[in-house]
C-alpha cells in the first residue's frame, strides 16, 4: 500500500466513507413499496426514471470534470447527492418521488469520472492499476458494511437511511475539498468536446468490451438471485450466504494481488479476468446446490478481482490529459447502459431456461476477452506515447 501520494489516500478514505453510507439505492424498492405504499408497477416506473438519470450522469459529469475541474465536480456532486437524498426521503407524492429519483440517478455516481481523472492525474502510469484496485477494494469494503448497517437502520425507520447516506456524502465532499488539490490542466481543457472521444475508435472499441463485461456482471444483482431461488431451488438464506462469499473474497484477496497484477500487461490481465467472469457465470447453468453455486461464485469473483483496477487504468492511458473526465464518463456510461440492458436481456433469456441464459452470458464474457486481446497491441502502442 506504500508509494502512493497523500491526496490519493484522502480520495480513498472519502470513497470508503461514502460507500459505508450507500444504503438508499439498494433499499429503494423496499422503501417505495413499504414506507410509501407504491404498487409494484409504480415502483418499477420510479426505478426506470432513476435509470434514465444515471444514463445522463456519467457523460455530463465527465464534461464537468474537464471544464469545471475534478475537485469541484466531485465535491459538488456529493453535496447534490446529499440534498437529493433528503428530498427523496421526505417526498410523499408520486410526482415528487419521480423528480427526486431522476435527480438522484443523475448525481449519485457523478463523482466517478472526477475520481478516475484525479487518480490518473495524481498517480504515475505504472502505479495506476494498483491505485484503482485499492479504490475498488475500499468501495467493496464500505458497501458490504453499509448494506448490513442499512438493514438495521431500515428497521428503526427508513428516514435514517437517507440522513446517514447524506451525511457520508457531505463528509466525502469536505474531505476532498480540503485534502485533494485541483489537478485539471490549465491549458487545453476547452480543446475538443465529447466528439473527440466518440471519434477515438480504440476508445469506442474498448467501451464495447466494457459493456460486454458490465452486462454479464450486472446479472449478479439482477437475474442471478431470481434464477437461483425460482429455478435452482435455493432458499433466500442460502442465496445471501453464497453471494456474501463474493464480497468476502474481494476484501481478503484483492489487496494481496493488486500490486502483482499492476505489474502485468493490462490488456492481457483484463482479458484473463473477462474470461474468468464469463466461465464463472456459464457454470451457473449447472447449479443444483448451494455448494456448486459457491464454486461458480468463486470462479467469477476471481475474474472480478483480476479486472478490478485495470479498466480505469486503460482509460487513463488512452485519454489525453485534458479529456480524462470525458473518457472516464464514456467508460462509466457503459456501466449505466448495462444497468438498463442487463435485466431486459437477462429476463428474456431466463424465460428460455437456465442453459440459454448462462451459456449466453458465458459467451459474451469469452467474446469480450478475445476482443480485448485483439485490442491489446493498439492499447500498448497508445500507452507507450
Amino acid at each position: 500500500m506504500g508509494g502512493l501520494p497523500r491526496p490519493f489516500w484522502a480520495l480513498w478514505t472519502g470513497s470508503l466513507v461514502n460507500r459505508l453510507g450507500t444504503m438508499v439505492v439498494p433499499f429503494t424498492g423496499v422503501y417505495l413499496t413499504q414506507a410509501r405504499g407504491l404498487s409494484l408497477a409504480a415502483a418499477g416506473l420510479v426505478m426506470a426514471v432513476f435509470g434514465a438519470g444515471s444514463l445522463l450522469s456519467q457523460v455530463t459529469a465527465g464534461i464537468l470534470t474537464d471544464r469545471v475541474g475534478r475537485r469541484a465536480t466531485l465535491a459538488g456532486s456529493m453535496l447534490a447527492t446529499a440534498a437529493t437524498m433528503l428530498a427523496l426521503g421526505y417526498s410523499t407524492t408520486l410526482p415528487a418521488i419521480l423528480v427526486s429519483m431522476f435527480l438522484l440517478g443523475l448525481v449519485v455516481d457523478a463523482y466517478r469520472p472526477a475520481s478516475s481523472a484525479l487518480v490518473a492525474d495524481l498517480v504515475s502510469p505504472a502505479e495506476r492499476p494498483r491505485a484503482y484496485g485499492l479504490l475498488f477494494w475500499a468501495i467493496n469494503l464500505g458497501y458490504s458494511v453499509g448494506m448490513t448497517a442499512g438493514g438495521w437502520l431500515a428497521e428503526a425507520g427508513f428516514v435514517w437511511l437517507f440522513w446517514f447516506d447524506a451525511a457520508t456524502c457531505v463528509i466525502f465532499a469536505v474531505l476532498v475539498w480540503r485534502a485533494v488539490p485541483e489537478t485539471r490542466p490549465e491549458v487545453g481543457h476547452a480543446e475538443g468536446g465529447f466528439g473527440v472521444v466518440l471519434r477515438d475508435r480504440l476508445m469506442i472499441a474498448f467501451t464495447l468490451v466494457v459493456l460486454g463485461d458490465a452486462v454479464v456482471y450486472s446479472q449478479s444483482f439482477t437475474m442471478l438471485p431470481v434464477a437461483m431461488t425460482k429455478l435452482a431451488g435455493l432458499t433466500t438464506g442460502e442465496l445471501g450466504a453464497a453471494l456474501a462469499l463474493n464480497g468476502v473474497l474481494i476484501v481478503i484477496v484483492q489487496p494481496l494481488v493488486s500490486d502483482w497484477l499492476g505489474r502485468r500487461d493490462p490488456s492481457r490481465m483484463f482479458a484473463l479476468g473477462l474470461a474468468g467472469i464469463g466461465v464463472g457465470f456459464a457454470l451457473t447453468a449447472f447449479v443444483t446446490s448451494v455448494e456448486w453455486f459457491a464454486v461458480s461464485i468463486v470462479v467469477w469473483t476471481a475474474g472480478e478481482v483480476v479486472t478490478a483496477g485495470i479498466p480505469a487504468a486503460i482509460v487513463a492511458a488512452l485519454a489525453p490529459e485534458h479529456l480524462r473526465g470525458r473518457y472516464a464518463g464514456l467508460f462509466g456510461f457503459a456501466w449505466s447502459a448495462a444497468a438498463v440492458l442487463a435485466p431486459v436481456l437477462g429476463s428474456r433469456l431466463l424465460a428460455l431456461g437456465q442453459g440459454p441464459m448462462w451459456f449466453t452470458m458465458g459467451a459474451i464474457g469469452v467474446i469480450s476477452a478475445v476482443a480485448m486481446l485483439a485490442l491489446g497491441p493498439a492499447i500498448r502502442r497508445r500507452s507507450a506515447h
